[in-house]
């Protein structure tokens, strides 16, 4: 049962690298620097290259500090994905789109000594910071397994209060 499941990992993280790093590639090759290209009214891709971590917070920090912050924060998810019972599927997906994106952008540092970035939400008065594919990546991730600690939790309040419903 654990090799399946540490497969499906592997796959998860091995499609949100390669989908990541072939977005960026593409980015890289065919768009100058800080060449806004608008798609929707509120989205656009905007490339440039971050030098910390999200947002561009401890964009001061050497890259070798980054890289093994990354490293540490790979082994941590990757324990609590082996740690997570298999039956919070949710979760465990959600914990193998982290890895996946902290891998890509630590292929990113790396490679380059800067993350590619891309993705921006705008409004004519304001726009958010601007992410990657690896970053919407770890986001869906995290709230993949908040959702399932949210759903846990109402199950487990459920089960307790003798509410029907529980299967």
């Amino acid at each position: 049962m654990k090799n399946k499941a540490i497969y499906r990992l592997f796959s998860v993280v091995a499609f949100a690298v390669i989908s990541d790093q072939i977005v960026k590639y593409l980015v890289e090759t065919g768009m100058d620097y800080q060449q806004q290209i608008d798609i929707l009214p509120f989205l656009a891709l905007f490339r440039v290259h971050n030098n910390g971590i999200a947002f561009s917070m401890l964009s001061g920090l050497h890259d070798l500090v980054l890289i093994g912050l990354t490293i540490v924060v790979i082994g941590f998810v990757s324990y609590l994905w082996w740690s997570t019972a298999s039956s919070r599927w949710i979760s465990r997906f959600g914990f193998a789109l982290i890895i996946g994106g902290a891998v890509g952008n630590l292929i990113d540092r790396s490679l380059h000594g800067y993350v590619i970035d891309y993705i921006l939400f705008h409004l004519p008065s304001w726009s958010f910071a601007v992410f990657n594919l690896a970053d919407a990546y770890i986001s869906i991730g995290a709230a993949l397994v908040v959702l399932e600690e949210i759903l846990t939790w109402l199950r487990d309040r459920r089960a307790r209060s003798g509410e029907p419903g529980e299967n």
